[in-house]
């Protein structure tokens, strides 16, 4: 594994730059798709319960939607599971194994299975019971959100790799506990939290499109319209609400398992006990600050104690800094974390040990007396015990200087209050909507709100695509977090060819995008007519 230091650093950028935009692009469609259908399969329920001829046609119009949505999260999603082959070969390879899993439970069980159903849902109105028709479309929204569990799974490893071993013969990391991978309490806390996200996008886009028919004073939709409001705004109150628990539980993982993220979150430089939680700072969203030198963001205003109780869950609990990560620090349970330097040393420990042993290894394949053998296995056994010894910081010593291992600051620190401010106000929102519905004001009457309802939609877009900013640029450099950099990741391909593929999806991925915009708004237009 050696020679993946020499891959060239543009053909990374460029990996990285094309694997951010097929991800941003996918995720554009899949909240949507999670959601609407939801809150379609809810609608649809009452139509059930009630045998009311509306709620049919209210379910029919939301499922229009949702499948518009769903074709198109499909064709971004296909694309991005083949990236791993194509632009990430020495990842694939080296956790193969383990990645592979569940992303292929997910395309055989979860994807096969809201196929299936998402066909009954849209053609079998009429061919089969009200029933099996129900049941059909609760689990096509059920196979979406069981796939979402599977990749989230997959991407959680990655943030928190368990239930795995390496095997120095086969140069791979191996799984030893399906069940440890598959049931992580980070994949748990991701899970719910970027779920219950996705349903208040879905609530969101269904109280502004029902906005826009009051706007619009559209008698036909105009029943369905307050109905639909008041439905997703109930969903939206309660994912958004259910978003800041799980959103709070997994900010307590990270602060766990990685807290350099955590510590670029909240430009926390140099840490220690009754750690207080920043509201704002100026932190220059163009340059990493000067993180050795400044004690912390200028204009600071923050809540007392609150970060240590976020990531301790005590008042006084002691959270590491970026310095404190950097250059050692002694754990709460008396636990020493080495300096990163010394993490770099002993990474370069493990490689040199593992390429000794790969070579001691065909050198024993040759060998023509039994002296020679023992000699050699002998051999092979020290250089097992250094591997072993130092395994743990292997992916550091892939990394050149401590300053690779803290992820860009002002990105990390952004998007987190970007996540937080448009999720409080989404609880705001939604609370506020439900209120006057409860005092039987006229919503339809008050211009302002509606428009509000139909701006709010690209701020839940922003809001969740921040979040996957921090989860993402917060572990860098790793593609698996203290296992593997970025770097020794990618394949070894040129520059030039992943530069084209990458101008090639953008404009692909852009057409697409406008194709889904321009189908859903006529759909909007005809409203309940099919």
């Amino acid at each position: 594994m050696l020679h993946l230091l020499t891959i060239d650093p543009t053909a990374i950028d460029w990996a990285r730059a094309q694997f951010a935009l097929t991800a941003i692009y996918h995720w554009l469609f899949v909240p949507l798709t999670l959601g609407l259908g939801l809150i379609m399969s809810i609608m649809e329920t009452k139509y059930y319960r009630t045998g009311d001829a509306f709620w049919r046609q209210t379910a029919q119009f939301w499922q229009r939607l949702f499948g518009i949505n769903f074709a198109m999260g499909v064709a971004t999603g296909i694309i991005l599971e083949f990236e791993f082959g194509t632009n990430w070969s020495n990842y694939s390879w080296f956790v193969g194994d383990i990645f592979g899993a569940p992303l292929a439970i997910e395309g055989i069980v979860a994807f096969f299975m809201e196929s299936t159903f998402v066909a009954v849902m849209y053609f079998g109105w009429e061919k089969v019971s009200r029933g099996f028709h129900l049941a059909s479309t609760w689990l096509t929204w059920l196979g979406a959100t069981i796939s979402a569990w599977w990749i989230l799974v997959a991407n959680s490893w990655m943030q928190y790799p368990v239930g795995c071993e390496f095997n120095p013969d086969t140069m791979r990391n191996e799984m030893t506990s399906f069940l440890d991978v598959a049931l992580s309490p980070f994949a748990i806390d991701k899970f719910c939290h970027t779920v219950t996200s996705a349903w208040v996008i879905g609530g969101v886009f269904v109280v502004a499109v029902s906005a826009w028919y009051l706007l619009k004073k559209r008698e036909a939709e105009r029943v369905m319209a307050v109905k639909s409001l008041r439905i997703g705004a109930i969903v939206g109150l309660i994912a958004a609400v259910l978003a800041a628990i799980t959103g709070d539980e997994s900010a307590y993982k990270v602060a766990e398992v990685q807290p350099m993220k955590l510590a670029a979150m909240e430009a926390l430089y140099n840490g220690g006990e009754d750690q207080s939680l920043t509201a704002v700072a100026w932190v220059n969203p163009f340059q990493q600050p000067d993180y050795q030198n400044e004690a912390e963001a200028p204009l600071r205003i923050a809540i007392p104690n609150g970060l240590s109780i976020l990531a301790t869950r005590t008042l006084h609990g002691y959270v590491p800094g970026v310095n404190d990560l950097l250059k050692g620090y002694t754990r709460e349970d008396g636990t020493i974390e080495p300096p990163a330097q010394e993490k770099m040393n002993r990474g370069k420990l493990a490689i040199v040990a593992l390429s000794n042993y790969r070579e001691l290894c065909a050198q024993e394949k040759k060998a023509d007396s039994q002296e020679l053998k023992d000699q050699i296995a002998s051999s092979k056994l020290q250089q097992l015990a250094i591997l072993q010894e130092n395994f743990k910081y292997f992916g550091y010593g892939y990394i050149k200087d401590e300053a690779e291992l803290v992820p860009f600051i002002p990105i990390n620190f952004w998007a987190f209050r970007i996540m937080v401010g448009l999720g409080t106000l989404f609880v705001l929102f939604f609370a506020f909507i439900l209120f006057l519905d409860w005092k039987k004001k006229d919503i339809s009457s008050m211009k302002w709100l509606l428009l509000t309802s139909i701006i709010l939609v690209p701020l839940a877009y922003i809001c969740s695509e921040s979040g996957w900013l921090v989860a993402e640029f917060g572990r860098q450099p790793w593609t698996i977090q203290d296992m593997l950099p970025v770097g020794a990741s990618v394949s070894d391909i040129g520059s030039s060819a992943v530069a084209t593929t990458f101008w090639l999806f953008l404009a692909l991925f852009t057409a697409l995008l406008a194709v889904e915009i321009n189908i859903m708004l006529k759909q909007i237009k005809r409203g309940l007519e099919k």
